[in-house]
């Protein structure tokens, strides 16, 4: 069985941080990745002798990759097509009337809100990509909660299988810890939240914002690290000066690695209005740091009760600044730590790599001989 994993090749978090591990963590013999464009993602994996197959894609409209791609799988004897978003799941189903291979796809965001702001042509985008989604042979959605939100878009409660985040909790990685708070200009009795992805309006940072305005009413030691980049650089900068909280934030942009300003943060706050399931709480969970995140995706299933966490409800400023100012007190009293320590033991137990690409391959192999048998 040879799988091949087709995606845009310029994200930078998410998706990103999903397939690499799990490429790494598969046998390189018969898992390969193949990409529209040149970017961080097809160079880690080359850096990790992963095959990368390069379509070299000159715009999103330029279909000659179908007739590229088409080569490679026929070249390579793909049996299983992979796809990771809207651009990838497009040709896969271009693709599907004219090979014969088993198509799946994982959906690392909500199809309703992928094509957000850009006007009648995201309107028309959202509604080609929900229209191959649900030609898909199988999908693999991030949360419980996910999977209903495709299902109510009309896609069949077989065709999804609840497919977890991994990531690995080794150790080996911290040895290149290199940042520290005063590097950045922090002091030690700061309490500094972390906040990681880019910078969108569907990541929520002007929710943030607005409660570590109400904090600082009480507390002016709170910084806020913002490390992510993104179209919304601007206008959050400006929001900073409005809010006159500019002084407390620092705008880090991308980081690769990140996990470094975990390790010196007090709290991570994920604002999202939506995730499907976000590897930025597991990353959290990795470093022992406890979570302040909103009520989307995964979330929940991750952060239960208040032994490991806080979830919030998105767009709801007042109430995360609370959940805020609450894990500064635990600080001052030495209880938050617990709730990092605790995060990261259920973490550990029941989102490891181990755990997804086990799980991924069992499906593979289903549904695989399933098609076959049939035929």
């Amino acid at each position: 069985m040879r799988v091949l994993h087709l995606i845009g090749g310029k994200e930078a978090a998410g998706s990103k941080n999903h397939l690499i591990p799990l490429l790494n963590h598969l046998d390189k013999t018969r898992f390969y990745l193949c990409v529209f464009e040149e970017g961080e993602i097809s160079a880690e994996a080359e850096r990790l002798g992963i095959k990368v197959f390069y379509l070299k894609q000159k715009s999103r409209y330029d279909l000659s990759v179908l007739k590229k791609l088409k080569g490679i799988m026929i070249r390579e004897r793909i049996d299983i097509l992979h796809t990771h978003g809207a651009r990838a799941n497009v040709d896969a189903y271009f693709l599907s009337r004219l090979l014969r291979f088993d198509w799946m796809t994982t959906v690392h965001s909500d199809p309703r809100f992928d094509f957000m702001d850009k006007g009648m042509k995201g309107w028309l985008f959202s509604k080609i990509n929900l229209f191959v989604l649900k030609r898909a042979q199988h999908i693999f959605a991030i949360s419980r909660k996910f999977k209903r939100i495709l299902i109510r878009l009309g896609i069949t409660p077989e065709k999804i299988t609840v497919i977890y985040n991994g990531i690995s909790f080794d150790t080996e990685y911290r040895k290149r810890l290199d940042v520290t708070r005063e590097k950045l200009g922090l002091g030690e009795g700061d309490f500094i939240i972390v906040t990681v992805g880019r910078l969108h309006p569907i990541k929520g940072h002007p929710y943030l914002f607005k409660a570590v305005r109400k904090c600082l009413k009480k507390d002016p030691s709170l910084k806020l690290l913002v490390v992510g980049s993104g179209a919304s650089y601007y206008a959050l900068r400006r929001l900073a000066k409005q809010l006159q909280i500019e002084n407390h934030v620092l705008f880090l942009g991308h980081k690769d690695p990140v996990f470094p300003y975990y390790r010196l943060a007090d709290v991570e706050v994920l604002p999202s209005l939506s995730e499907s399931f976000p590897l930025v709480i597991l990353e959290a969970a990795r470093e022992r740091l406890p979570v302040i995140a909103t009520d989307v995706g995964g979330v929940r299933d991750l952060i239960s009760s208040r032994q490991y966490g806080w979830v919030v409800p998105p767009k709801n400023a007042e109430v995360l600044a609370k959940a805020i100012s609450e894990a500064m007190a635990l600080k001052k009293s030495g209880q938050l730590a617990a709730i990092g320590r605790n995060l990261y033991d259920k973490a550990s137990r029941q989102y490891s790599l181990q755990q997804l690409t086990g799980k991924i391959l069992d499906t593979y192999l289903q549904i695989h001989r399933e098609k076959w048998q049939k035929s």
